[in-house]
């Protein structure tokens, strides 16, 4: 299995932030786009990626964590290639039913476990059943109307594809460079920002037929835009953590999980429709993470074990060495050397 992660304090709380940040987020920017009528997602994610630098580089200034630069051409890439996963996710919803979205975001996983196993030969025993189960629920919840067009599925693959391979490389450059997820999302936040700040103006345009600098922007609408970029701060901060500290298909099995959070949320607070097939969907899903956590858990201790078995026999071998005790001293067997037994000295040992 992929994910041979110990739950650590750590781990556990990189979890709790990540999903209470990104619920929090959801129900701001769902106020922002639907109550107050702000449609443009990309742009709006260009200026959380700027102020997320900027905390950085404040937080930089005063110490609080150690810039230490790498593979410039690996961030570059890295940081264009997450900035283009979610300009296509937004075009995906913008040119698909939300029903054939929700499944977009459902093949992630599968897409992940399939890139992972390829180029990584990374082994998913236990988990599958736990992942399909989800998968499953998730998609009872969430699916309603799959309407496909070729323009749709086009834009769908390239969003899976691109999403999958950046959650990988998120993982993979923080364990191969040694970088925290705060150094390394410091230094790729610049080549995002930049990316979606060119483009999402355009995207946001052809999706919408609106134009962002015409947009009336009321005090109600600032202040929702201000409080949506100080949570995307832990957002991002929170995403990068959880991939690092476990693995891009843990980090996409707490993304479902925060999207059952947030349709209750949504039935509780903004009394959004809720149906008996929803709460059967939840159901499902939630059994399905709890099998994935418990597999997870033994996965890891099965592997801590072995650890444990592998160094005892290197133990034993050390203490096997063979050590001969000679007059006053020690003496290690040397090759082609025959030891010569100790003489008894009868008048130094009286004397003694």
């Amino acid at each position: 299995m992929g994910d041979n992660h110990k739950f650590l304090p750590g781990t556990i709380g990189a979890l709790s932030l990540s999903v209470v940040s990104s619920v929090s987020i959801v129900i701001c920017n769902k106020a922002l786009i639907t109550t107050l009528g702000f449609n443009f997602a990309t742009t709006l994610t260009s200026w959380h990626l700027l102020v997320t630098f900027s905390t950085l580089h404040v937080a930089l200034w005063m110490n609080m964590f150690e810039h230490k630069p790498f593979d410039a051409r690996a961030v570059m890439g890295f940081g264009i290639l997450n900035g283009m996963s979610i300009g296509l996710l937004n075009l995906s919803l913008g040119f698909n039913s939300v029903g054939f979205f929700q499944m977009t975001k459902l093949a992630i996983i599968p897409c992940t476990v399939l890139l992972e196993t390829l180029f990584f030969r990374k082994k998913f025993r236990n988990v599958q059943l736990s992942l399909a189960i989800l998968l499953v629920g998730v998609g009872i919840a969430t699916v309603t109307d799959l309407q496909l067009n070729l323009l749709g599925s086009v834009l769908s693959l390239l969003a899976v594809v691109t999403t999958c391979i950046a959650q990988i490389m998120t993982n993979n450059i923080q364990k191969k460079f040694k970088v925290s997820s705060t150094q390394l999302l410091y230094q790729s936040c610049p080549y995002q920002a930049l990316t979606l700040f060119i483009s999402g103006p355009f995207l946001d345009g052809l999706l919408t037929n609106q134009n962002v600098f015409a947009f009336k922007y009321t005090p109600q609408v600032l202040f929702f835009i201000v409080l949506s970029c100080m949570i995307s701060v832990t957002v991002n901060f929170s995403t990068f953590l959880v991939i690092g500290k476990t693995s891009p298909i843990t980090y996409q099995v707490l993304g479902h999980l925060k999207t059952c959070l947030v349709l209750a949320f949504g039935y509780v607070l903004l009394h959004d429709p809720f149906s008996w097939r929803t709460i059967l969907g939840i159901l499902i899903a939630v059994v399905g993470m709890i099998l994935y956590s418990y597999y997870c858990t033994i996965e890891s201790q099965q592997q801590k074990a072995n650890e444990v078995s592998a160094q005892l026999p290197r133990v034993k071998e050390s203490d096997s060495d063979p050590l001969i005790i000679v007059d006053k001293g020690s003496g290690i067997l040397s090759d082609g050397v025959v030891p010569k037994s100790p003489v008894w000295n009868s008048k130094r040992d009286l004397d003694a």
